[in-house]
């Protein structure tokens, strides 16, 4: 009786510990930083995003000196020529916050740029840790460096470098936001 006992508790134990999920993390925001492609794709979008700041600044600092001189000349002018240059001015800022509005909302050429740069980059590193995570048998990875929050984090469970590695990047290039190395955490 006793063996059968032991045999039956022997048998659960074993078909627990098959069930038993294994867990890892990585800071995607780390990997992207040691990422020279990622890096290279932000400087462009920071170019891109920089120029086209300029170009609105230019149209509304000329918006400006257009109304500075209506100001100017208003008291002069007839009402006819008042109206005429105010609508000038009122259709001139529309044209400005239209541009403003094409290049940096919501579906704005910043967002479709980023979309069109970035979202390659994240679906190579989006398949380094799948292919990670099904060779090491893992049944989730989260994310530390998104809004997933975790009380506890064993740093022997951290993929990141794993996941530069197979994306053929040395890993601990870049500190990390706690001005640490990923290495000298060890």
């Amino acid at each position: 009786m006793k063996k059968l006992l032991v045999l039956l508790f022997a048998v659960i134990a074993i078909s627990f510990s098959s069930y038993a999920q294994k867990f890892a993390f990585v800071d995607s925001e780390y990997i992207l930083e040691n990422m020279s492609e990622y890096r290279d794709a932000q400087d462009l979008l920071d170019k891109l995003s920089l120029d086209w700041q300029k170009e609105i600044e230019a149209k509304f600092a000329e918006i400006d000196k257009m109304y500075k001189d209506y100001q100017a000349d208003a008291v002069l002018l007839p009402e006819d020529i008042k109206k005429k240059r105010q609508d000038e001015i009122i259709a001139k800022e529309k044209e400005a916050k239209d541009l403003q509005k094409k290049r940096f909302g919501k579906e704005g050429d910043l967002f479709k740029k980023r979309q069109e740069i970035i979202k390659p980059i994240q679906d190579k590193v989006y398949d380094a840790v799948e292919s990670i995570a099904n060779a090491s048998g893992l049944a989730v990875v989260f994310d530390k460096s998104g809004s997933t929050t975790m009380l506890y984090a064993n740093s022997k469970n951290d993929r990141s470098d794993e996941v530069l590695e197979k994306l053929g990047y040395k890993p601990g290039a870049i500190k990390t936001n706690d001005g640490k190395n990923d290495k000298d955490e060890e």
